[in-house]
């Protein structure tokens, strides 16, 4: 592999040690929950209201809460630019993981 190359990840369980390492920041973490959670919010307000135009917003708010909270908080590059599929995958793991902690407490 060069330098600067990035590393092919065979499997998402290999990916997702990675993933969490670009998500050490509480503030980032909470914006990428924040903007799921805003997601799913507005998926099901879109479907039950039969207002399909709200879908347009999905990735503007979901990938939008995503990125202030890397390029402010956790200074660094999004890995959904490098890593598209496993990255949507991890960002919900993780709010499931987030969630049952709080319910762990």
């Amino acid at each position: 592999m060069n330098k600067g190359e990035p590393i092919r990840y065979q499997s998402f369980k290999e990916f997702y040690p990675f993933y969490l390492s670009q998500h050490k920041d509480p503030i980032c973490r909470n914006l990428h929950y924040l903007g799921s959670i805003l997601v799913l919010l507005i998926f099901f307000v879109s479907i039950f209201s039969g207002n399909y135009q709200l879908l347009i917003l999905l990735p503007i708010v979901g990938y939008g809460c995503a990125w202030v909270g890397h390029f402010m908080f956790e200074k660094n590059r999004p890995a959904t630019f490098q890593y598209p599929l496993y990255s949507f995958m991890a960002d919900w793991v993780m709010l499931v993981q987030g969630v049952l902690q709080v319910f762990k407490r």
